[in-house]
Parts: C-alpha cells; sequence; structure tokens
C-alpha cells in the first residue's frame, strides 16, 4: 500500500468555498504566509461524555506502522523447528533476552529485546488491507454505520497540544484514510510533513514565513484578520466563525515560534547521531519522529516500507528488514539515553500477518488469525513476550492480544479512559473503544 499524497493538515477545500467570508481570510493568509494549513486548528468543539481520570504513564507516543501485512515468521516470532515450508528461508539471531530469538536480519533489535516486549499473539479476522488497517488505527472493526477516529485524532482530540506543536504528526505523509478523524472535526487531524526527512534539502512546508514579510506587516495582518472576524461574527453570528478564529491563532503561533519550528529541524541533529539512526528512510524518519516527540507532539504516526511480500519473502526482507531494525534500535537507544524512554511509548504494527506456509512463489499471503507487534516504554515491560503462535504460527497457542484490548491498553498508559464517549453527530454518544480492557501482564 502506498502512502497518500494527504491535503495538508487535512484541510477541505470545498469546505472553505461554502463560505465566502472563510474563503476570503484563507487566501489571504496563504497569500501573505505561504501557508495552507487548512483546518486543523479549528475550535475543538466535540462534548465528551464520562471518563475516569487515569495518570499517565507516557507522554508521547510514536506508531511505527509496516503497512502491507508484516510476516512474524520473518521478524518477531520465528520457527526455527517447524518444517521448511512454515519455517520459511531465513535463519535466527539469539537476543539478549534468554531463550528468545528473532530473524536473522533483527541482529541489532536482539541486542536491545531487554529494553521491549514483544505480542506473539495479535489477533483479529480482517484479511482485508483496509479492513486490517482500519483495525490497527482505530481500535475498531470497520463499520458502515459511523466512521471512527484514528488513535492519533482520539489523543489530540483528549489532550491538546503543547509548546505551539500540533498534537498529533503523520512521518512523512498520512499513510491511509484511517489515520483521520472519523466523526471527529478536522480539528483533530494529523500535520503532515509533506516531505521524507530522507530526501535531501529535506523541509516542512508550511512553517516558514515569506521573506519579504517583516515582523511588523505580520502583526499588523493579524490585526487585520481581526477586525474581518469582527465583521463577519456581527453579520453571521455564527459558532463557526469562532472555530475559524481558532485555527488562526494557533496557525499564527506556530508559524511565529521558533522554537516549535525547530521540532522539524533535522539538521540541528549531530552527524553522529543521523549516521546512528541510519541516512535511508527508517532511520531518518524514526529520528524526526524522536525529535517531534521530545519537543512536545503527543503521537507521531510513523510508516516505513512495504510487507506485502506474496513473492520472494527471502530478497524482500533482505532489502527492508536490515534498515529498520538499526533504525529502531537506535530509537530505543536513544530514548533511553535521553531519559526518554519511560515516558514515549513505542508501538510496531502492521494490518495483519502472513499464512503459516510459504506458497509456490516464495512468499506468505495474508493472515490475521495470528501476528506479532511490539511495544517499548511508556510503562510496558522489558523483555518480555507476551503470548505464543503454534508451532507452525497458524493460530495463538496462549494470550490472544485483540485489537480492543491492545488500544485500551495503549490509551490507558497515555492517560486516556477507553471508556469514555465522545459525542458523535447527531448527538451520539461513541465508546472511545467498545469492549476492551487493559492487559495488565504486559506492563511493568
Amino acid at each position: 500500500m502506498s502512502d497518500i499524497q494527504p491535503v495538508t493538515w487535512f484541510e477541505d477545500p470545498a469546505h472553505f468555498r461554502k463560505v465566502s467570508r472563510r474563503e476570503f481570510v484563507f487566501t489571504g493568509l496563504i497569500g501573505g504566509l505561504g501557508l495552507s494549513m487548512g483546518e486543523f486548528f479549528k475550535l475543538r468543539a466535540e462534548q465528551a461524555l464520562g471518563g475516569k481520570a487515569i495518570k499517565a504513564k507516557a507522554e508521547a507516543c510514536i506508531h511505527i506502522y509496516l503497512p502491507g501485512g508484516c510476516a512474524a515468521q520473518e521478524t518477531w516470532d520465528p520457527k526455527p523447528f517447524a518444517p521448511i515450508e512454515y519455517r520459511g528461508p531465513l535463519g535466527t539471531v539469539d537476543t539478549n533476552v534468554p531463550g528468545v530469538k528473532f530473524s536473522q536480519y533483527l541482529q541489532n533489535t536482539a541486542k536491545i529485546a531487554d529494553k521491549i516486549t514483544v505480542v506473539r499473539s495479535m489477533t483479529h479476522g480482517e484479511a482485508a488491507h483496509e479492513r486490517g488497517t482500519h483495525n490497527m488505527f482505530t481500535g475498531y472493526r470497520p463499520s458502515p454505520a459511523i466512521k471512527y477516529p484514528s488513535i492519533g485524532s482520539i489523543i489530540a482530540h483528549e489532550q491538546g497540544s503543547r509548546n505551539n506543536l500540533p498534537p498529533y504528526v503523520c512521518v512523512p505523509s498520512v499513510p491511509n484514510e484511517f489515520a483521520g478523524t472519523g466523526y471527529l472535526s478536522t480539528a483533530y487531524g494529523p500535520f503532515s510533513l509533506g516531505a521524507d526527512p530522507a530526501t535531501k534539502g529535506f523541509s516542512v512546508r508550511d512553517l516558514n514565513m515569506n521573506a519579504s514579510l517583516t515582523p511588523a506587516r505580520f502583526d499588523r495582518r493579524r490585526t487585520i484578520l481581526s477586525t474581518v472576524d469582527e465583521h463577519f461574527r456581527t453579520m453571521e453570528k455564527s459558532d463557526s466563525i469562532t472555530a475559524m478564529d481558532s485555527f488562526y491563532q494557533s496557525a499564527y503561533a506556530l508559524v511565529s515560534s521558533p522554537k516549535a519550528r525547530e521540532a522539524f529541524n533535522l539538521e540541528a541533529e549531530p552527524q553522529k547521531v543521523r549516521d546512528e539512526y541510519g541516512a535511508g528512510q527508517a532511520g531518518q524518519r524514526m529520528l524526526m519522529a524522536r525529535r517531534l516527540v521530545e519537543s512536545g507532539v503527543r503521537f507521531v504516526s510513523l510508516t516505513y516500507g512495504s510487507w506485502d511480500m506474496h513473492q520472494n519473502i527471502a530478497s524482500s526482507m533482505q532489502r527492508q528488514l536490515p534498515d529498520f531494525d538499526k533504525a529502531y534500535a537506535a530509537l530505543i537507544r536513544d530514548l533511553d539515553r535521553r531519559g526518554m524512554l519511560d515516558k514515549t511509548l513505542v508501538m510496531v504494527s502492521s494490518e495483519f500477518g502472513r499464512t503459516p506456509k510459504i506458497n509456490k512463489d516464495a512468499g506468505r499471503d495474508h493472515w490475521p488469525k495470528v501476528f506479532s507487534v511490539a511495544f517499548a516504554g511508556g510503562g510496558f515491560k522489558g523483555g518480555y513476550v507476551h503470548g505464543t503462535s503454534d508451532a507452525t504460527g497458524t493460530e495463538p497457542e496462549n494470550d490472544p492480544l485483540t485489537v480492543e484490548n491492545m488500544a485500551c491498553t495503549v490509551y490507558n498508559q497515555l492517560g486516556i479512559d477507553a471508556d469514555k464517549r465522545i459525542m458523535a453527530p447527531g448527538n451520539r454518544p461513541i465508546d472511545i473503544v467498545r469492549g476492551g480492557e487493559v492487559v495488565q501482564d504486559l506492563l511493568a
């Protein structure tokens, strides 16, 4: 599955065309500041129902998503004693946790296994890419009746922004349609970098003012905007005017804050650190994620690679897994030495796993019955393997982890009560997660 080219910050141009005042002001802002931020900063208007206070163990989350369906047998859950047609073509490596092995291309990760939890019993029933992706991004099975918000959007809704930074950022771009706001306002959608941090001359769009715009002109335009706002507010008496005011104020705060903009500046990293992560996509995306959560972003959704390996799984893994291995191990070490790992939850997931048996094309096909995910930091145990798949990787043998329970546990660590209800359109209260519970065995 390829990355979807996003509309910047989930703006909806059609939305602005509906109201002439909004079109007027938004066009002026783009022309003056070089912005195309859309409605990301619209006023939070949804009403929340219930929910108990939970002390957060983690201040931020990095979700590393491996799109396409990553094979557990060639990564976290090798089967060295299974027949060759199930075992597959790759060997194994011993980790620093006694008795635990990973696939041969996770050699760096094997050295930090004592800092992570690997779940070998993740399970759901959706074998189609879109439906499996929906599960892992929302904590819900797809429904024709309602569009559910992503985990990142729920976090943005519940916790808001810090340090003038958007609470939810996608690296490098919005990966799929289920990474969005669902029934929530577009105010809680992700900010997309719009470019890959691994590209030469990388910079984030929307963050720099026009070179000809002096601070005095910048402030004057803010004053003009306020005058226009007041005029239309008097004429229309619309709540949406207040929502747009909130958007503009937050947009100005980000653009005018050097400290906020600096979070996106990879050039500020020492070359030694950049080399530790690796110069490729995996390394520079994960390094960007670390910078963002260190600066105050609450949720980073990061994608890497294409793991839909129906053919030649050995060569496909050889091309992609070593770069992931280097970058992921570097991220965990880096967070740890900065004293950030305890307060940062790092989650690695994919939409489903791959078939137990190698197919006729030397690959594996879709298999949601059992697969693997991994967690680090944020109050999760270190050096722990949760659950097992059976001897051939066909189904969970014990302690299956459902999508609902996974989402509940993640929200819990971030201080969000998954039983809380949020008001959807039509005054319809919807549980953040329905039917799940916190899995205490995963937690330290």
